[in-house]
């Protein structure tokens, strides 16, 4: 019988005890600050600032919600960057993404100070993520990490094998579990045998987006899953990279979609933007 990994309820735990440690650091003066810039209207893009605005009011916390209209020129949003840059009683800076196409978005995450950089996307973060000292981490491994710990998932030692190497999810979760003492492979769009791969997987982390690819004949008996896409269907249900009703009966735990990783990627952005105040106000 699988077991099933709650990220509703590993997520409200983590923003429960950043409101709790918020609260007694605000005594003393200023909340944590979030600022969070939106360009153009997708629709989607909106949800999730929403979202982040809903968490900032939970938490406690203080926020700025920019909205940039489409035609937006990067040169705007680079100085609307370097303003937040300077502010005193901005703690983290969020770009939400994608961008129009017109705007680079490596510009805009580089123009954005690594102390701020509570998405973790700065080439500074990532690279203290690779060499192992401290920085800010991509809030969706991150919050992988944490669901794996809370769920007393044992990773030293364990074979753990990553679908997809994203900059945002594949490549900063392969050296976390690294970190964890993991024995990593990454696979990707060009492995061969990709299901000779994945179940040799004692923890199996799929990021691939593509709906439902992973049946059980890529999991091993006993197995961790971790599905971190989503995907809407024809029929309108979300789902993700994983097949749910096909994999589960082979796992020992596995994370649902929705209420998986999703909830967590929020949860770790707050814990992340305290963390940002508490190194900015020494406390």
């Amino acid at each position: 019988m699988y077991g099933i990994i709650d990220g509703k309820a590993i997520s409200q735990a983590i923003k429960d005890e950043v409101k709790a440690e918020a609260e007694k650091l605000s005594e003393t003066g200023r909340k944590p600050c979030l600022a969070v810039i939106l360009v153009g209207s997708d629709p989607a893009s909106a949800v999730y600032v929403g979202n982040k605005k809903k968490a900032c009011e939970y938490c406690g916390f203080d926020s700025v919600s920019i909205e940039m209209p489409e035609e937006t020129t990067e040169e705007e949003v680079l100085k609307k960057i370097a303003e937040l840059n300077s502010d005193e009683n901005v703690d983290g800076i969020l770009v939400q993404l994608p961008l129009p196409k017109h705007i680079n978005e490596d510009n805009v995450i580089l123009a954005i100070d690594p102390s701020k950089d509570v998405d973790g996307f700065h080439p500074v973060n990532v690279g203290n993520l690779l060499i192992g000292r401290d920085g800010f981490v991509s809030c969706t491994p991150a919050g992988i990490i944490e669901l794996l710990k809370r769920s007393d998932v044992d990773i030293q030692g364990k074979e753990c094998v990553v679908v997809g190497r994203s900059n945002i999810v594949g490549k900063p979760m392969a050296v976390l579990m690294l970190r964890e003492n993991a024995t990593v492979t990454v696979c990707h769009s060009r492995t061969k045998d990709l299901k000779e791969v994945t179940k040799r997987a004692d923890i199996l982390i799929v990021a691939i987006g593509k709906p439902r690819l992973i049946t059980k004949e890529y999991v091993k008996d006993g197995a961790v899953v971790i599905d971190v896409g989503i995907h809407r269907t024809e029929n309108k249900k979300l789902c993700g990279d994983v097949d749910f009703d096909d994999v589960c009966e082979r796992t020992s735990l596995i994370t649902p979609v929705p209420g998986g990783v999703g909830p967590m990627t929020i949860a770790m952005l707050m814990k992340n933007t305290l963390i940002s105040f508490k190194n900015r106000t020494g406390r």
